[in-house]
């Protein structure tokens, strides 16, 4: 089997080379990537993306690349337009084309954030953003082009590597004797880890079983603010390495009114993952687990 992974260098591109090499030959390229390379990976260049598709004729196609740069996206939406949304109809059409399977990553802002209740594949979209319109659009270009897809809607990804909110609220936490962070946001941190390894088992079960193509709710088990989150990082973090110099002896809760900002958040960013689970016989673990150990493997 050969794969063809795009967005090979970010946080869960990185996991995903890790995940998807034992499944066969793994082709990973990044949008800095030449004919040397294997092809060319960037999601502007849609005549390369395409060439490259059909010239490696690759099983699987997983794009783990896109324009997450939320508020950026509110000043340049045809640029977050043209990677969320075109390229992906581009991969779309492409791995219909070659007989593919096509994987792609889609977010919790295509949703409005009301409400408490987990959101369902099939609860009615609204998404707030710039951001969240263009995820929206890719999705319904792929389903358009192709029904050999899967897609997974993740929420608050987080990973070791390069930057996150752990990353921030620890430097913080050393130089500031109080932390004011959001409370009135909900959601799941979810390691980039464990969404890499959730879709190299469910690639596994659709190719034998196309009736597994769709759309899922991917996002680590269990509930939490911002402010949460925070909170169990310095508790986390004083529990592993208690001779760390931690000022913050505080962590206020402020409502998202308190930091605006371009784009809009979602307050309700809880997704249901039953689908998910029932349909490739998974348990997702509590999401303290999946950042403890981020922070056990950073400190």
């Amino acid at each position: 089997m050969r794969i063809l992974l795009l967005g090979k260098n970010g946080q869960v591109g990185w996991e995903l080379q890790r995940s998807l090499a034992p499944l066969g030959e793994l082709v990973a390229l990044d949008r800095h990537s030449t004919l040397a390379d294997g092809g060319r990976g960037d999601l502007n260049d849609l005549d390369g993306l395409r060439e490259t598709a059909l010239s490696l004729r690759p099983d699987v196609i997983v794009n783990a690349a896109a324009h997450t740069a939320v508020d950026k996206a509110e000043n340049e939406p045809e640029v977050a337009r043209a990677l969320n949304a075109t390229a992906p109809g581009v991969l779309a059409e492409a791995a219909r084309a070659v007989s593919a399977l096509l994987v792609h990553y889609s977010t919790d802002y295509v949703f409005d954030g009301s409400g408490t209740a987990p959101w369902t594949e099939g609860a009615a979209t609204g998404p707030l953003s710039v951001y969240g319109q263009t995820k929206l659009e890719g999705e319904r270009l792929i389903a358009a082009a192709t029904a050999r897809h899967l897609i997974f809607r993740t929420s608050w990804v987080y990973a070791a590597r390069g930057g996150n909110f752990a990353k921030t609220m620890l430097r913080l936490a050393q130089e500031r004797e109080q932390l004011t962070v959001i409370d009135d946001q909900v959601g799941a941190p979810t390691g980039a880890e464990l969404i890499a390894d959730v879709t190299a088992h469910a690639i596994r079960l659709t190719l034998r079983d196309s009736a597994g193509c769709g759309t899922y709710h991917l996002a680590a088990a269990g509930e939490t603010t911002w402010n949460g989150y925070a909170r169990f990082v310095l508790e986390t973090v004083r529990a592993l390495k208690p001779d760390l110099a931690i000022k913050a002896r505080d962590v206020v809760p402020v409502p998202t009114s308190a930091f605006p900002t371009p784009a809009r958040r979602p307050l309700n960013s809880r997704l249901d993952t039953s689908h998910l689970r029932s349909t490739f016989g998974l348990n997702l673990p509590h999401w303290q687990h999946g950042v403890r150990r981020m922070l056990a493997e950073i400190l």
